[in-house]
């Protein structure tokens, strides 16, 4: 059992019938009264964030969970099938964890899988970046740099993503993950 003086960043704990990721805390000491903390908590599944209060009697399970790096083989069905690049293992694992993140991965790609030790999957994480070919795009139309804008394009695995205007058609470009934002061209 944790209390509240465990919590920390990043902690997973068991609240509410289902587990969050502390994204913030804040110890309180009012001048009148006993202290308590204000947290934001992340449900890990959903993804919504609950504003919460603890006070100092409040307990919580602290869930562990695991973090280990596969690669990313192929799609299956409705699944993604993934391997461990040191025994070899493949593992399948739901494409509907991933969302709308699903047309930024790619084969081969190292991904990190983050699981509870009973072995169910939280989610996967991604790299920060990705680098993928501009299959469809507007073409450049001389004097279109003078604005901020950009224009619309769509990627191998078709993402439809914002380019600055001198992005053509064949390109490879670098996107974030994290936003799913053009970041610049790529080699």
């Amino acid at each position: 059992m944790a209390t509240m003086a465990d919590v920390r960043n990043g902690m997973i704990i068991e609240y509410k019938e289902g587990l969050y990721e502390v994204v913030d805390f804040l110890h309180v000491k009012p001048g009148k009264g006993p202290a308590f903390m204000r947290t934001k908590l992340k449900n890990i599944r959903t993804g919504k964030v609950l504003d919460n209060t603890f006070r100092d009697s409040d307990t919580f399970n602290e869930v562990r969970i695991e973090r280990t790096k596969k690669e990313y083989l192929y799609r299956e069905g409705e699944f993604l099938v993934l391997m461990d690049s040191e025994n070899y293992e493949q593992m399948h694992v739901e494409s509907s964890i991933l969302g709308d993140k699903e047309k930024l991965i790619t084969e081969n790609m190292e991904v990190i899988v983050v699981m509870t030790p009973t072995g169910e999957v939280l989610g996967l994480d991604l790299p920060t970046t990705v680098v993928q070919l501009i299959a469809e795009c507007e073409p450049n139309v001389k004097g279109n740099t003078a604005s901020g804008s950009g224009k619309v394009a769509f990627t191998e695995s078709g993402l439809r993503i914002m380019v600055p205007f001198f992005v053509e058609a064949g390109e490879k470009i670098r996107i974030d993950t994290r936003t799913g934002e053009y970041i610049e061209r790529a080699n």
